[in-house]
């Protein structure tokens, strides 16, 4: 496998949103994994505390015009923005299968129809096993991200996940693209229950993205935490409840 670095230096000029963002004090790794090579940034200091890793979104995925791109490398930064100011011991960033980092596995398929897509998710549990061994896991899932760490819990109970977070998160594909009335993630798993494990979703009142009706159909009580006038990346000052 012939890698392509996209963005391997996270203070470039130039990267796609990734310079204005400052994560001096985490470690970048390109990490192999199944058949693709996942970007990470992360800092591990304290063996014995929960590891927060937080999953990326969909990225740029599709262009204005709704066509697919060639490069899903998110533009925004409002996750990494919430990594950075995480003051944890132990914290990590994923972004997806062909994000910052381009290989001769990747084709429009993995961040298009099959972004859900068991070699995604395979890829994803193996640099995660990698980068957090047996160490308490709280998985923190941001729009797409919400699917692929909820994949995560469902289907490889050998991590050991303590809480799962998500962010303005898609916790069903299928209802997703009904909404929108776009064409189904056919290549792809999906979440007919969620997992049963502590957990907390964040959405916003605003999100058009990931209106609240559809967290409201998967989601009640106090798990459900619904905050005012915030739209889909509007979460860089969010306070996260990690207990």
């Amino acid at each position: 496998m012939i890698k392509k670095s996209i963005c391997l230096l996270f203070l470039l000029v130039g990267c796609a949103g990734v310079s204005s963002v400052n994560m001096e004090n985490l470690q970048y790794s390109e990490i192999s994994a199944g058949k693709y090579t996942i970007a990470t940034w992360s800092r591990i200091t304290d063996t014995q505390s929960p590891v927060h890793v937080y999953i990326e979104g969909d990225g740029n995925a599709f262009d204005a015009r709704g066509m697919p791109t060639h490069n899903p490398t998110p533009r925004g930064t409002m996750l990494r923005r919430l990594v950075a100011s995480d003051s944890s011991s132990n914290v990590v960033y994923m972004a997806r299968p062909c994000q910052f980092v381009m290989s001769d596995a990747c084709s429009v398929t993995d961040w298009t129809s099959g972004r859900f897509s068991q070699d995604i998710i395979d890829s994803m549990v193996g640099a995660l096993k990698k980068i957090v061994g047996s160490a308490p896991v709280v998985l923190v899932g941001y729009s797409g991200g919400a699917m692929v760490s909820g994949l995560i819990i469902q289907n490889y109970t050998d991590i050991n996940v303590q809480k799962w977070v998500t962010v303005a998160g898609v916790l069903n594909h299928a209802d997703w693209t009904e909404y929108f009335g776009d064409k189904p993630l056919s290549d792809s798993l999906n979440l007919n229950v969620l997992p049963v494990v502590n957990q907390v979703h964040y959405v916003g009142t605003h999100d058009k993205i990931v209106p609240i009706t559809l967290s409201k159909k998967w989601v009640t009580g106090k798990d459900l935490r619904i905050l005012d006038n915030y739209s889909h990346g509007d979460f860089e000052s969010l306070q996260i409840d990690f207990d």
